[in-house]
Formats: C-alpha cells, sequence, structure tokens
C-alpha cells in the first residue's frame, strides 16, 4: 500500500478534512497517477451529504481526474510515466458481459466499480470501498485511464471526465449534427458542455432555460437561440420544433409540455434525475412517435472520442479552481447554482 493526503467527509453532514488514505500498491496493469485537478460534480454532494443513502465513510468522493502518470505497471502498454491522463466516473468493470465487451462498462451486468463509495475486495483498497479523487494520486488499472490530448487544459479537462460524457453521449447516440435542431434543457455545470458540444457537432443549437440570465453566455458557447421556459409563450411557440431534447437538471419538471417542443420521432432524453415520477401522457407520445429515454456517462472507447473531439474543437468545462480547504464552500454554492459553471480543486493545495 502507499499513502496519499485526501479530502474526506466522515459523517452525511460533517465538514471535509484532511486525511490520509491508502492505495494499493501497483499491480502489473496498475497505473499510478498524480492527481492534479479533481471536478466537484453535483453527484459527489449527494454521495458525501448521503442524500441517495448507502455512502460508506469516511467518504472521499471525485470522479472528474486529471493528472500525470508516476509510476506504471510491470504490463502496462498504453500509458507511460509523465502522460496526461484522466479517470472518469468508471475503475473496473467484469470484462466479460455483453455491455462490458461492447465497450459501454457503465452497463456492466455484473456490477460497475465505481471511482468513489463502490465496494471491492479488502486487499484492493482498505475499508472495502474506494475513495475518489480529491486526494493527490490514485492507482486505476490502465483499462481505464484516459488520456487528455495536448489540446486541453487539464483543469478545464476535469470536468469533462464527468459532465462532458454525460452530454456526449447522448449527443452522439442520437446523432446530433447539422440538420439535426437539438434542445439543451438547463444551462449549468453540464448543460453549458452540452451546448459546446452540441455546437461543434453541427447542430441547430437551442437552450431552455428557466429565465434569460445567462443568454449572453449561451451564445457564447455556440447557442443559436436562447428561451426562458419561465414563459408561457415558450411553449407554445417551440411546439414540434426540436429532433432531440436534452434535460440536464434534476428538477421535477413537467415533462409532458416538454415532450411536445419534439417534432415527428423526436426524442427527449433524461439525464437528471428528478426526486418524483415523471408523468406524461401516451397521446403526446404516440401523437408523433416521440420518444422518451434516458442516459448515463459513457463507455471507455466512447469517453477517449469525446476527450479527442474537444480537444479538436478547443472545448474545456468553465472553471472556478478552489483550493482544497474551500470545498464545503463550494458544495454549498453548487446547491445555490451560484458557480459559472464547474468547481475544481488544485490538487497542490492539499
Amino acid at each position: 500500500m502507499s499513502t496519499a493526503a485526501a479530502y474526506a467527509v466522515s459523517t452525511p453532514d460533517g465538514r471535509f478534512e484532511k486525511v490520509a488514505i491508502e492505495r494499493r500498491e501497483l499491480g502489473p496493469h496498475d497505473v499510478l497517477i498524480d492527481i492534479k485537478y479533481a471536478g466537484i460534480c453535483h453527484s459527489d454532494i449527494h454521495t458525501a451529504r448521503n442524500e441517495w443513502h448507502g455512502t460508506s465513510y469516511p467518504c472521499v468522493p471525485g470522479h472528474e481526474i486529471a493528472g500525470l502518470v508516476a509510476a506504471v505497471g510491470s504490463a502496462v502498454t498504453k500509458h507511460r510515466v509523465g502522460d496526461r491522463v484522466g479517470v472518469g466516473c468508471l475503475v473496473d468493470s467484469c470484462g466479460q458481459c455483453d455491455p462490458c465487451l461492447a465497450s459501454e462498462q457503465q452497463y456492466c451486468q455484473r456490477g460497475t466499480v465505481w471511482t468513489y463509495n463502490s465496494r471491492v475486495p479488502e486487499e484492493q483498497q482498505a475499508g472495502g470501498y474506494t475513495l475518489g479523487g480529491y486526494a493527490t494520486q490514485v492507482v486505476v488499472t490502465e483499462g481505464f485511464v484516459l488520456s487528455i490530448p495536448e489540446g486541453i487544459g487539464l483543469d478545464v479537462a476535469a470536468p469533462l471526465l464527468c459532465a462532458g460524457i454525460t452530454l456526449f453521449s447522448p449527443l452522439r447516440h442520437w446523432n446530433a449534427g447539422p440538420g439535426k435542431k437539438v434542445a439543451i434543457i438547463g444551462m449549468g455545470g453540464l448543460g453549458h458542455v452540452g451546448v459546446k458540444i452540441a455546437a461543434a457537432m453541427g447542430a441547430e443549437v437551442t437552450v431552455l432555460s428557466h429565465s434569460l440570465s445567462k443568454q449572453a453566455d449561451g451564445a457564447r458557447f455556440g447557442a443559436h437561440h436562447y428561451y426562458a421556459t419561465s414563459e408561457r409563450q415558450t411553449f407554445k411557440d417551440l411546439r414540434g420544433k426540436f429532433d432531440l431534447i436534452v434535460n440536464t437538471v434534476s428538477a421535477d419538471l413537467p415533462i409532458d409540455h416538454y415532450l411536445k417542443l419534439l417534432d415527428l420521432d423526436g426524442t427527449l432524453v433524461i439525464l437528471g434525475l428528478p426526486d418524483k415520477p415523471m408523468e406524461v401522457k401516451a397521446s403526446t407520445l404516440a401523437g408523433y412517435r416521440r420518444s422518451l429515454s434516458g442516459s448515463m456517462i459513457g463507455g471507455i472507447a466512447q469517453t477517449q472520442e469525446m476527450l479527442n473531439f474537444c480537444a479538436e474543437h478547443g472545448i474545456g468545462a468553465e472553471i472556478e479552481v478552489i483550493s482544497a480547504d474551500r470545498i464545503d464552500e463550494a458544495y454549498d454554492r453548487v446547491v445555490a447554482s451560484d458557480v459559472r459553471y464547474r468547481f475544481v480543486i488544485d490538487t497542490a493545495t492539499m
């Protein structure tokens, strides 16, 4: 075992404290990464505060990891010491089921191993569960380590390992591109990256936000249109307009109203996870052969494709870099929607 500095929370209502954690010894196929930046995702907050239940403590969140390779195992072939690399939401899977063989490891039928708060053998991690990227180092199997191209700074690349792939995956799967009208619901930590990616893919992009407060930013990110959903006229003016709508917010929205904004054969994809069940009229779906679907991150191959795409098009997250002692403050600000658009921890401050 090796030791790394980290920031952990010990109770659902506790504050983050600096701790020393153990990382497993380097195996033949393992990569040791010096973490330089770790993004803060709302999922981190839900887990740290046990809002999804089942959190193991002490909890070290973080699945938006960017850094440099510090050492490699004897059988590693994909990465070398000094390489710019990243780790997202996944650190292992069975590798044998149909989704894994199709590089859709996030849907592993035998159980994906997530970057934090995921059960693993005791010999792999003290406590028997994974500890995430709010740390100075991490050890990850080489097949789950991504290459970060030179065209992206490590700081702005970190959030792409979750926010970026969460948007890229449905946009690619439902063929966003030239001739397609795409709407992004919400322009926060997820949505702003989706606007950039959809625009770079060549789609006609519309932002559907509660207000027009971020309209100038939307135009800067590549949005062609921007509408306030707090205005009733929006749902009248945009009825039947879109081929694809991607919902990035977790609020309990009137989804049936948004479905009516789809054109023939259009699809609305749910990324956010609202507390209450959604109410949808069968006639809304049947009338225009509309579809309601969902998506979550992407597999390793697609995540690498996303990073390459973002580097080619100069896409990174809009970030505010913070020191590790400001994690609690950052959490409160995320919950209050007081960030444009993603917090990233500078691990040199650990």
